[in-house]
């Protein structure tokens, strides 16, 4: 099989995942179990020696970052119309896209893994709770991204269900992981519910056993 995409459950690879199983295309998925550390083997090193996901690997070309991998995806199958065409709306998706990665993205790293910024303890422990300060703020930016929608009948990117959506539902459910109520953006929460009924995104969900909602009530 030409193409191959690495994963691991619950983390940014379910973007591309969701993508090719939308694209209806043949694909290998492959599954990375970080917390057994599979991203550290030397085997995977090989294909990525920065031990991260995802990697989409397509005839021996080794594409990494998950930014690549959509524009390549996109690309690749034009039919699936996963990003605009027109040039403006394409760039404001990207725009999009982009904010998604660099600055949402990260603010959730130095909740989950704030050891990667600092080795003291106490250091870590304020992280954590700034940084979910944050990403409360960036949710309800992605809230506002929902209610633009009201009444269009489309998705964050345009007629067709896309990479907005399926990080957006990824990024609302490590929220919750962060404790962070989904229910308090009702339009984002419905809207990440529609993206996971859809039936490809629900086979990706399946096949990663996800639960959407992590939220505990402390």
């Amino acid at each position: 099989m030409s193409l191959k995409l690495y994963f691991a459950p619950g983390a940014c690879s379910f973007v591309p995942h969701c993508l090719l199983e939308l694209s209806g295309a043949p694909y290998e998925p492959l599954m990375v179990k970080l917390h057994k550390g599979e991203q550290n083997e030397a085997a995977y090193k090989a294909i990525n020696p920065r031990g991260q996901v995802p990697v989409l690997v397509d005839q021996a070309q080794v594409i990494t970052q998950i930014l690549a991998i959509i524009l390549y995806v996109d690309q690749k199958f034009p039919a699936a119309q996963f990003l605009p065409a027109d040039p403006l709306a394409r760039a404001k998706a990207i725009e999009t896209l982009a904010w998604m990665n660099n600055t949402v993205h990260p603010t959730f790293t130095h909740i989950f893994m704030p050891q990667k910024y600092s080795d003291q303890e106490s250091v870590q422990a304020a992280l954590k709770v700034f940084n979910t300060q944050l990403y409360r703020g960036l949710l309800a930016e992605l809230e506002g991204f929902v209610h633009s929608l009201a009444g269009t009948g489309h998705w964050l990117s345009g007629a067709r269900l896309g990479p907005l959506d399926v990080y957006a539902l990824t990024l609302t459910r490590w929220g919750s992981i962060a404790g962070i109520d989904p229910n308090a953006y009702p339009a984002l929460w419905a809207h990440i519910q529609k993206v996971a009924a859809d039936s490809a995104v629900a086979r990706v969900i399946e096949r990663e056993r996800l639960q959407l909602n992590l939220y505990r009530p402390s």
